[in-house]
């Protein structure tokens, strides 16, 4: 999705040109009577989201006559090669939204701002450390983790009701082996257990790792990464290749879909569950046809309980925006507890902050909001957060991999070799 393309990049340079254009102010931001130009490139997408987020810089516009932020759309599909050709035009913008597994080569960089310095202490105490860690390099802190998204099984509750196995919880959930064998026994005449979304199955595939002890990644005291595959890194794997060529309860035809893909055949029956990130509530909402009746269930647990990995969505400043303590002050606004449980309620997603976690408005049954804030206690970096070269492992080694693993094509011993032989041999080159 982030590969660099002619047509990416000329879309950057077009996006780039008109972020230029819209900023108010002279060359450094400033009117001649005072006043502080920021522009905030956005990613919002959804239509309550873009809303909350334009809401709010309407509301800091209106108590800050002084500091004004101006609010640029930005998007998902282009957003790494459109900042690497605005950081190196110098036409970056002053406040970056972004998610905290884009961050590391742009700090690494040079390009966003240290702002350990800059933040104020309510802001860093109320965002666990562990959150924190994601946008934290070499010391320093490169972004401000505020939205997550874990991974849920949304489920047809007719189906699901009707078949008799048990209904989990986040308390009680399904384990990796009890998952397998329900999956089994929700399948039947054209209808599958389970379709896993797997047209990208490296994060997934991670992240959910995590939950039975995977870590892949193992950093040494030199600071060296290396891969390593062990008995906790095979279980998700091998329950999904399982499900998928043993016992034919998941679809093989959607090992090549994303998630949205694979609405349709949900709601009409063919797939009784569906693992999805936790936003796709939103599109189930929007798309399920009248009366179809569906629930959020926690992901499997493992050793580790519910433990998964997340990439948050991230804040951060430009190094070359020369009002960095102003940013700083309209992210803490955009934060603020409040205005975190919009934000999450926008986009569907849970707040990283702890005061906004505990918000009633995110713990009710309704829409499965409990199930989300119920399991995010259990929500850790992903796994490959600051490894640098695991762009490339996941691009050339780690996702044909898997998909021919996930197919049948090949077994776990190749699979071994491929993720950790050629895998160590990407990162080496990144490690020298």
């Amino acid at each position: 999705m982030r590969a660099f393309t002619r047509a990416a990049a000329a879309a950057a340079t077009v996006l780039t040109l008109l972020l230029a254009g819209c900023s108010g102010g002279g060359s450094d931001g400033t009117d001649a009577d005072g006043t502080v130009h920021l522009r905030f490139q956005s990613l919002a997408w959804q239509t309550e989201s873009v809303k909350a987020n334009r809401e709010l810089v309407a509301e800091w516009n209106a108590a800050h006559p002084g500091i004004q932020v101006d609010y640029v759309q930005g998007s998902w599909d282009s957003v790494h090669d459109q900042l690497l050709t605005s950081f190196e035009g110098g036409e970056a913008p002053d406040i970056i939204h972004d998610a905290s597994d884009d961050l590391a080569d742009f700090a690494y960089g040079g390009y966003l701002a240290d702002l350990s310095a800059l933040l104020p202490g309510r802001l860093t105490q109320d965002i666990p450390a562990a959150s924190w860690s994601t946008t934290t390099f070499d010391g320093g802190v490169y972004g401000v983790p505020f939205l997550q998204e874990p991974k849920v099984l949304i489920a047809n509750t007719k189906i699901l009701k009707a078949s008799g196995v048990r209904i989990p919880t986040a308390g009680h959930p399904w384990s990796w082996e009890e998952f397998r064998q329900v999956t089994k026994e929700l399948t039947g005449k054209g209808r599958y257990g389970v379709a896993w979304p797997l047209k990208e199955p490296v994060s997934v595939t991670l992240n959910l790792g995590l939950s039975t002890g995977g870590q892949l990644f193992h950093r040494g005291e030199d600071g060296k990464v290396d891969l390593r595959f062990g008995e906790g890194d095979s279980v998700v794997p091998r329950t999904i290749h399982d499900q998928v060529t043993v016992d034919h309860s998941a679809a093989r035809t959607a090992l090549g879909m994303g998630g949205s893909d694979t609405l349709p055949g949900f709601f009409g029956g063919k797939y009784a569950m569906v693992p999805l990130g936790f936003a796709y509530r939103q599109q189930v909402v929007e798309q399920a046809p009248e009366g179809f009746e569906w629930s959020v269930l926690p992901a499997p647990a493992g050793s580790d309980g519910t433990a998964q990995g997340v990439s948050p969505q991230t804040l951060s400043v430009a190094e070359d925006s020369p009002h960095k303590k102003e940013a700083v002050e309209f992210i803490d606004f955009l934060l603020d507890p409040p205005n975190m449980v919009r934000l999450a309620k926008g986009d569907w997603m849970l707040p990283t902050g702890t005061e906004a976690l505990a918000d009633p408005a995110l713990h009710t049954e309704d829409l499965g909001w409990a199930t989300g804030t119920a399991i995010a206690q259990g929500l850790r970096p992903a796994p490959a957060q600051s490894v640098r070269g695991y762009p490339e492992w996941k691009d050339k080694v780690a996702t044909p991999a898997l998909q021919e693993y996930y197919s049948g094509t090949i077994g776990l011993d190749e699979l071994t070799d491929r993720l950790v032989d050629d895998g160590n041999r990407v990162l080496a080159r990144y490690q020298r």
